[in-house]
This record gives C-alpha cells, structure tokens and sequence, in this order.
C-alpha cells in the first residue's frame, strides 16, 4: 500500500521549506518580543486584548509566532524587538560548551537547531555566538546518536529518542533504517522479488471472472 503523505524534508539554515510540516511546526514557536510602537488592531489576534480592533500600545511585551516575528521585525522602522529564547542565551551556552550531551532537547524545544538558525534572521550581536553554539551542539551530539541507532536493533528506542530534537530523531530513524537495512541484506532478504499488490489484485480479479 503506498503512503497518503511522502515526508519532505525541513529547509536548511536560514530557509525555511513551507512543503515541510516540521518547519510549519517550528514555525509556531513562540518568541518573547517588544512592541516598539503600536500595533493596530493585532491585540485579539496575539492575545493581549478582547476586540478585533484593539491595538497593542508601544513597549508591549509580546509572544510572538516566529512567522510573524520575521514578518514585523523591519531594522529601519522598529515595529516589534524579538527576545532570544533562554536556551540560546549565554547561561546556556555555557552549558551546552561543557556537555552538550546532558541536555534534554525536546524538553527545551523541539526544533532547537531550526529555531536557532531562524534566529540568525534578527539582528543580534549575539548571532555569531548562537551559530557556533548550535554547531558544536550537533558535533557533539551527533556521533552519540548514531552509535545509539546503531546499537539498538529490535529493542525499544522510546528511552533513547526523548531527549532528541526533531532533526535528531531523524538523524536516528535513518541510522535505524541502514542497520535495518543491512541486517536483511546479510540475512538474504534484500534481493527478494514479490509481485506488486496491483499484479496481485489483478490475478485475484481474472480468478473471479473464471468462476463466474
């Protein structure tokens, strides 16, 4: 049977891949913001009035969808400030330097390496910092995860997989896949011929029509 939905993959660095329902996911993420002047009639839509046409007055502080963040975030007009998020700030930078490892990913947000990279869109003087920090992250998570997906043949993952980020557990499902993969072309399964279900269903048809 084929599948209703073919997976597409996330966009990389600064693009984002609408196709993807990951980077539409990641897209909803909250960022912690400033109204640097009036917002009209957004109030209803951000949560922060009861009418349509309320506006958000100046120095608001806002959550704001990282969508629409980098659609209102304009350096030369100053409509809105964006916040980082405290799992990109320096405290825990620092954290993920000494051992990134330790850190639960999906706790802390499960689209950390897209989110971060989206983050790279504002102006921050911070930016060089974060992108190091999330390559690094990956760096050294990255051998870890893959020895973990190698090792876990026919065993329940749940455990391991948890404190993954989105991309991560990617990474381990493909890992999975290859060792799948492997073990079935060591066992003689790889080069296996069977019929297609539409072949099937066609002998099954023609074998009525006789009886009939």
């Amino acid at each position: 049977m084929s599948e209703a939905y073919f997976p597409v993959s996330p966009g990389l660095g600064l693009e984002e891949n609408f196709l993807s329902l990951d980077d539409i996911l990641m897209s909803q993420e909250k960022l912690p913001g400033r109204a640097e002047s009036a917002l009209p009639r957004l109030a209803f839509a951000l949560g922060q009035g009861g009418g349509s046409g309320d506006a958000i007055p100046e120095g608001s502080k806002l959550e704001v969808p990282l969508w629409l963040a980098k659609g209102l975030h304009d350096s030369k007009r100053r409509i809105i400030s964006v916040e980082l998020p405290k799992i990109y700030k320096e405290a825990w930078r620092t954290v993920f330097s000494a051992d990134a490892n330790v850190v639960d990913l999906h706790k802390m947000g499960p689209y950390y390496y897209g989110f971060g990279s989206q983050l790279l869109n504002f102006d921050n003087l911070e930016n060089p910092d974060i992108a190091q920090t999330i390559l690094q992250t990956f760096i050294s998570r990255f051998r870890r995860i893959m020895d973990s997906s190698q090792n876990a043949y026919n065993e329940d993952t749940s455990a391991l997989v948890a404190r993954l980020d989105e991309l991560e557990r990617a990474l381990f499902r493909a890992g999975q896949k290859g060792l799948n993969d492997f073990q079935c072309w060591e066992k003689g399964q790889a080069s296996q011929i069977t019929a297609s279900s539409l072949v099937q269903n066609y002998g099954k048809r023609k074998f009525t029509d006789t009886d009939d």
